[in-house]
């Protein structure tokens, strides 16, 4: 038995709409064609074959989210660029950090309050 690969992450979310404003517009994300459930949500491309999964109708708080906590990371080409991204939308980020390996992090929060990390590989890759 073995796994094949991450499929995807699902966030329960509060406000679909705003959630896919943040996603396609801050992280740049290609929106994907989803089934017709009969709740809201809306899928989104992550990499070559991950997705992320929004699902509608969110009422409790997320309570734990941090980057010591419950979050998901990103794997990014160009961490100066990105940053300039969220600066030029006036998106709250908390100050990149580097990895004793020497990969970089950028930790921010989507409309909901899921922590994600944007990173960088290791240094000696």
């Amino acid at each position: 038995m073995r796994f094949f690969e991450l499929n995807h992450v699902a966030l329960h979310v509060a406000d679909v709409p705003a959630s896919c404003q943040f996603y396609e517009t801050i992280l740049q994300l290609d929106a994907l064609p989803r089934p017709n459930f009969d709740f809201p949500g809306a899928w989104f491309q992550l990499g070559e074959v991950q997705e992320l999964h929004l699902i509608g109708r969110r009422e409790e708080a997320v309570t734990v989210a941090g980057s010591r906590s419950n979050h998901y990371a990103l794997l990014v080409d160009d961490m100066d660029e990105w940053e300039s991204h969220l600066q030029s939308h006036d998106v709250e980020y908390e100050p990149r950090r580097f990895r004793p390996d020497g990969a970089q992090q950028i930790f921010l929060r989507d409309p909901d309050g899921h922590a994600i990390e944007l990173c960088t590989r290791p240094a000696s890759n």
